[in-house]
């Protein structure tokens, strides 16, 4: 199907059901290349980044990295980025495949800006594939491969190496499933090569984007574009955890006002997340019982493979969020029971090396 400007696949042979369940049960491997991979270097490039995205970047150890937000002068997310300060002598960004040109000509746009008044930072746009493997029996396949011992690479840290033969792979331990997983950023000519090495083992299958989408929101991750936007401030989304207190009170980030005021005097709507009802609900409306107005929108929504129940992200009035509380959805002008409920909804398995 057609994503972000590229083909990719929606499933594999084993459908969308199987394929997701044996994510969550042994292990699959997911082409993720469509997204944008950027390397920031310079000695003001931390700088650089904190001057546009909400997170402490500077705080992070080397081989650390965190989920960020890019945002803009109104407090709006226009991505939400994953940023790694590397053991080497550059931060290693990843952002999402439908926001890679703004994002790329925000980043240029920035360290021009910075040049222009003598500071050192300089970009680099990685050409590498980037492959995830993820489940539960990913650190079995992959130590095969690694001589670096895996037990001691923690949940979001990253590692530069050589996996099953192929040199100058970036190993970070990371997903979008919710279960352990990594993403390797492979040199784009040997990516081939290693994903058949990886294939080889019997309990990796190739999982395509149907898989990717119902585990993310099993998970409670959001998907840029349908639960989190410009529209959407990081104090509306859920997200001010990715602010780190050093930011919050610098407010040296773009929106921070903005975003800062709506911590203060609280949000008027929260995300939240449901089940029953039926499937396909994306952008349908959240109706109170017997439906005197419409407190809030779904944004994301699929049958959960591992619930055997239909499960849906959104966001509602303050007044209607509370876990168990019941709300009806209209799918199609037909009405269903939903119910307020915590996310995840399925437990996440990252891995934190002891």
């Amino acid at each position: 199907v057609p994503f972000a400007g590229w083909s990719l696949p929606l499933q594999y042979e084993q459908g969308h059901l199987q394929s997701h369940l044996h994510t969550r049960r042994h292990c699959s491997l997911f082409d993720v290349t469509h997204m944008l991979q950027t390397r920031v270097y310079g000695r003001d490039r931390v700088r650089f980044m904190e001057s546009l995205v909400v997170g402490d970047i500077a705080e992070l150890q080397p081989g650390q990295g965190t989920l960020t937000l890019l945002t803009n002068e109104k407090g709006g997310i226009t991505d939400d980025l994953i940023v790694t300060n590397t053991l080497e002598d550059h931060l290693y960004v990843v952002s999402n495949a439908g926001c890679a040109d703004k994002d790329l000509a925000i980043f240029r746009g920035r360290a021009q800006e910075l040049q222009a008044t003598g500071s050192d930072v300089h970009l680099e746009v990685s050409d590498n594939a980037l492959l995830a493997l993820q489940g539960p029996s990913m650190a079995r396949v992959l130590q095969a491969g690694l001589s670096d011992d895996l037990a001691k690479l923690s949940f979001m840290n990253s590692i530069n190496t050589t996996v099953f033969g192929v040199p100058g792979c970036r190993v970070t331990r990371c997903g979008y499933t919710g279960e352990d997983g990594v993403e390797i950023s492979v040199p784009a000519g040997r990516a081939v090569e290693l994903a058949e090495r990886l294939l080889d083992a019997p309990d990796v299958w190739l999982a395509g984007l149907a898989a990717r989408d119902s585990l993310r929101l099993e998970a409670g991750l959001c998907l840029y574009g349908n639960d989190i936007d410009e529209t959407i401030t990081p104090a509306e989304a859920g997200l001010m955890w990715t602010l780190g207190k050093r930011r919050r009170a610098a407010m040296d980030f773009p929106g921070a006002a903005v975003i800062m005021a709506q911590v203060k005097e609280k949000p008027r709507r929260k995300p939240t997340s449901w089940g029953h009802g039926r499937g396909g609900w994306c952008c349908q409306p959240l109706l109170t019982s017997p439906c005197p107005h419409i407190p809030g929108t779904v944004t994301s929504g699929c049958p959960s493979p591992s619930l055997g129940k239909n499960i849906a992200m959104g966001y509602v009035e303050m007044a209607h969020s509370r876990a168990g509380t019941e709300l009806t959805v209209e799918v199609r002008k037909k009405q269903h029971p939903a119910l307020i409920t915590k996310m995840p909804f399925v437990p996440t398995q990252y891995y934190l090396a002891k």
